[in-house]
């Protein structure tokens, strides 16, 4: 548990849990809520495959996407985000590098990622691909 955490300051993987799971059974954030955390720290740039496993769809899919840009998630009518504050909000602006998904073609497609759903993907370490001629 970080330093924030412990002090108050940003919710807990319980509560972040807990949080997601209030959401309507069957939405994303719900299933998101049964995943554990796999990426911690920032994403940007890195190559990560995002949760599309069963129960979320009929079919398991791959999309593998690389984070680009971050937006924070906007103030529900308040000046200050009250605490403790979301563990991973906001969303990210994401390139589709590899799809097997027929709404997500890769080529300069660009989809909008929460944050929570990055830090539950998979990263791609491209290191231990071969190159292709």
């Amino acid at each position: 548990m970080s330093f924030l955490s412990r002090i108050g300051f940003i919710e807990t993987a319980e509560q972040e849990q807990a949080r997601l799971a209030q959401a309507p059974e069957g939405s994303i954030n719900h299933y998101l809520s049964t995943m554990p955390v796999t990426i911690e720290g920032w994403p940007k740039d890195l190559v990560v495959e995002l949760p599309w496993q069963q129960p979320r769809t009929d079919q398991s899919y791959r999309v593998v996407v690389v984070p680009i840009e971050f937006r924070k998630d906007p103030p529900e009518g308040v000046e200050e985000e009250p605490l403790p504050r979301k563990r991973h909000s906001g969303s990210w602006t994401c390139a589709v590098v590899y799809s097997n998904h027929p709404s997500y073609p890769v080529g300069g497609y660009r989809i909008v990622v929460p944050a929570a759903e990055l830090a539950r993907g998979r990263r791609i370490d491209l290191a231990g691909v071969p190159a292709q001629a």
